[in-house]
């Protein structure tokens, strides 16, 4: 995916923007521009200035609808010194939104009582880039945890759903009462997004997730941090979720980035809905990301039935240090599914409130019946780092005929004790190895 911010351009056009008006052009009211406006609509112009439509401190909703609505190919949202406060925006194709450094767009008080109700939808939009260096998206999530309203997961700061060509980058998105960003689908024949770019932005603080992923083809998330999640499960920092079979998540690459403090884990990965056979392969890639203090998992992959999607899912030079689950977990992964792979990455136990270190990785079977088996899981060139006396790995299943097979790699364990491996029933796992590190 080509990086298309245009710095110079961008530039230019906040130059044509803010150009002197003319006395006979000067308006009666500050920002508002009639005759600019008129020029948009007529297709003269097609760098456009949202204050133009009007600015109005208490509510500029209409005024910043109908400007997304103009067609204006370059829309700048400018600094007026004042937030602009809104109610749901709904965005169009075709379009290049620029927040200008300062900006706050904040959702309006004792609004998005709609179960739904977020900041900035897209639906089945296309050629979509939104920049906002140095600007800021604000919900207010305590109100929407109140008793005044509705209970809902789905208040979103930015909801993208089947949307094609979309970048975002520059934002920092605060206190949704859902997620910061979500990537979902509406069925047919294009259940997903595609050739997304999410690039430097901070969602920080959200009722659900930092970022879910619904479906998604050609996903690229880079450079960003996903914090403090709490609110309602799985509170996670990102979320790989899909609700059904025909969801994809195919060429998806999530890297530099960092997933800390949330209340759930930083990252899961959960496939539990795609079972009955999904459509293509999956493919994921985490690559030199950063997981540290989270209240779960650092990293999570569950619930790959033996019908479930085929494809990779790989930890590229990751770092996980989780607060007071393991650093990393897989859990009901089937052999036949899409394999995990972990290269070069590092996982550390953190420790509960009472001092307890955790386990840094646990594997295996946690559901009683399905899968019968567990497999599929590699580590290449993996260290473990723990400070007891303790087990570096565990291993789980829930009955004697649930086989573990397909188990391999090498960790390197860094403790002053011999490695240890704890393993249900004294079952040998032969293709993994557990070396002390010099």
């Amino acid at each position: 995916m080509k990086n298309i911010l245009r710095p110079a351009r961008l530039l230019l056009c906040s130059a044509v923007l803010f150009s002197p008006l003319s006395p006979a052009q000067e308006p009666a009211f500050p920002w508002a521009n009639p005759a600019a406006v008129q020029e948009v609509a007529v297709g003269t112009r097609t760098d456009a200035n949202a204050a133009w439509w009007g600015f109005n401190a208490e509510d500029v909703t209409d005024s910043l609808q109908a400007a997304i609505n103009s067609g204006a190919k370059r829309l700048l949202v400018p600094y007026t010194g004042q937030e602009w406060v809104v109610r749901p925006i709904m965005l169009a194709g075709n379009q290049e939104i620029t927040f200008a450094p300062g900006v706050v767009i904040r959702a309006k008080k004792n609004e998005f009582h709609g179960g739904g109700d977020s900041l900035f939808t897209g639906r089945g939009v296309s050629n979509l880039t939104i920049l906002g260096y140095g600007a800021t998206f604000k919900m207010n999530k305590p109100d929407y945890q109140s008793a005044d309203y509705k209970k809902a997961e789905w208040r979103m700061t930015l909801d993208l759903t089947a949307c094609t060509n979309v970048t975002v980058a520059g934002l920092h998105m605060d206190s949704s009462g859902g997620d910061g960003i979500y990537l979902g689908s509406k069925g047919g024949d294009h259940p997903y997004c595609e050739n997304i770019t999410i690039r430097d932005v901070v969602c920080l603080d959200h009722h659900r997730q930092g970022i879910s992923v619904i479906s998604a083809v050609n996903l690229l998330i880079e450079n960003s941090v996903f914090s403090g999640t709490k609110g309602t499960a799985p509170q996670a920092g990102i979320d790989f979720e899909p609700n059904g079979p025909q969801e994809r998540l195919s060429n998806c690459v999530v890297r530099r980035c960092q997933f800390d403090n949330n209340i759930g884990a930083g990252i899961a990965v959960y496939l539990n809905a795609m079972k009955g056979g999904a459509p293509e392969p999956i493919s994921l890639l985490f690559e030199d990301c950063v997981v540290r203090g989270n209240g779960e998992e650092g990293m999570v992959v569950g619930a790959l039935t033996p019908d479930g999607p085929k494809g990779t899912i790989e930890f590229r030079n990751c770092v996980a240090e989780a607060t007071r689950r393991p650093a990393v977990q897989v859990y009901d992964k089937a052999g036949e599914g899409a394999s995990v792979k972990f290269t070069h990455c590092s996982f550390k136990g953190g420790t509960d409130d009472k001092g307890r270190e955790a386990v840094p990785v646990i594997f295996g079977i946690r559901r009683t019946k399905d899968p019968v088996s567990f497999g599929g899981v590699e580590f290449e060139d993996c260290h473990v780092y723990t400070s007891t006396d303790q087990p570096a790995v565990r291993v789980i299943r829930r009955q004697d005929s649930q086989a573990l097979t397909g188990i391999k790699g090498t960790l390197y364990i860094h403790n002053a004790h011999e490695p240890m491996l704890e393993t249900p029933d004294n079952l040998t796992l032969p293709d993994l190895k557990l070396v002390k590190a010099e």
